[in-house]
């Protein structure tokens, strides 16, 4: 068994290549070999954002607190809530965030293939944040 202490790693700030507004990220476990998944506690200020990115073998985010917004390469920008739980299929082209005047947290999983987790892509566009 192993006990994984929270707060215990140190948070980070969402790097301005892969977000946009203020992101922390706080990391909450990264499974041993032969595992595969990893999670984090990410919180986003009002109006901040992931850039458009896909996962190799998917993505669940299970929202926490506030109200923020996904968005489907193709499809609608999406209203969620914190308890929403919200997953994302292996490769889909997709971003998520707060919503424009409320804060969003969320816990991210993934798991990594060959060692990536995530593929960054291009910023969301205000105009296209803001759809």
């Amino acid at each position: 068994m192993k006990i994984m202490r929270a707060g215990t790693a140190p948070s980070t700030p969402g790097p301005a290549e892969y977000f946009t507004g203020t992101v922390r990220i706080d990391p909450l476990f990264k499974a041993d070999e032969p595992g595969r998944a990893g999670g984090a506690h990410v919180t986003f200020e009002p109006g901040a954002r992931t850039a458009w990115h896909t996962h190799p073998a998917g993505q669940t985010i299970i929202l926490t607190f506030g109200r923020g917004r996904v968005q489907r390469a193709g499809g609608p920008v999406e209203e969620v809530s914190a308890g929403d739980v919200v997953v994302f299929a292996p490769g889909e082209r997709h971003w998520h965030g707060a919503a424009p005047e409320t804060a969003m947290s969320h816990i991210a999983i993934q798991e990594s293939i060959d060692g990536t987790a995530v593929t960054w892509l291009e910023q969301v566009a205000d105009a296209d944040y803001l759809a």
